[in-house]
């Protein structure tokens, strides 16, 4: 589903990123892992054109995406999520979703603005696939709060959930779990299974090891912007240049 072929990313003399190459099957989850500062987001921003790159291509089903903008790239199914939580912190829950449905949508503006029969009919369906959506999140009940309101596990979730109504065939998740409590990380876990058993695919760039070990099908660790190793994460986790990486010998 997803190639990235000897992709470098240098920034005024420094290289963020070094002749990455890895590939991502669909329907696994991926993690890319490795110490601060190994480039990983950097990574991510390449990918979903924040960032153009100095060298390389990065390839989407078969499209040649290196340098598209990020809308475009969203358009063909490929989709993120931020370190941040990027909400509409005045908006509830509910219209964060549906907000985010803009890409769903097929009628044109004359007949939204006449609110047509076929407009209505689209409101309709976006509407409840919001409410699907919040419901797979775990968000319903929260669904009319301001998203400034939410806990932090919660703000997460929503960011999922706004991705979602993108209809993704593979989502970036940025550190899906920081800041959450561990009640909150054992939810969010069971909830990125779910979506994978779904059929999304997904990569994952995230600082703690125990939960990419229990959920990855495979693992990149990068460091100082190189792939240092690729493999199953028990290749992974027994390898002596990622423990010496990581824990210095």
């Amino acid at each position: 589903m997803l190639q990235v072929k000897n992709l470098t990313k240098n920034f005024s003399g420094l290289v963020a990123v070094n002749d990455l190459n890895f590939e991502l099957q669909e329907g696994n989850i991926m993690g890319l892992v490795g110490p601060n500062g190994a480039g990983k987001t950097t990574v991510f921003n390449l990918i979903t054109g924040i960032y153009k790159p100095t060298k390389g291509k990065i390839l989407f089903n078969g499209h040649d995406i290196t340098g598209k903008n990020p809308s475009e790239i969203a358009a063909l199914g490929l989709v993120r999520t931020f370190q941040s939580n990027l909400l509409f912190n005045e908006q509830t829950c509910f219209d964060n979703v549906l907000i985010a449905h803009h890409l769903q949508r097929r009628t044109i503006f004359s007949s939204i603005f006449f609110s047509t029969r076929t407009s209505q009919n689209e409101d309709q369906t976006i509407r409840e696939h919001t409410e699907e959506l919040l419901e797979c999140t775990g968000l319903m009940h929260v669904k009319n709060q301001l998203a400034k309101s939410l806990p932090q596990g919660s703000k997460r979730a929503l960011g999922i959930a706004i991705a979602l109504a993108t209809r993704p065939r593979l989502l970036l998740m940025d550190e899906p779990i920081t800041g959450m409590t561990h009640s909150e990380l054992g939810s969010m876990m069971q909830l990125i299974r779910q979506l994978n058993s779904q059929g999304l695919t997904v990569l994952l760039v995230e600082h703690n090891m125990r939960v990419v070990m229990d959920i990855c099908h495979s693992v990149v660790v990068l460091n100082f912007g190189q792939k240092l190793a690729e493999g199953t994460c028990d290749e992974i986790k027994n390898n002596n240049d990622v423990i010496q990486a990581y824990l210095g010998g």
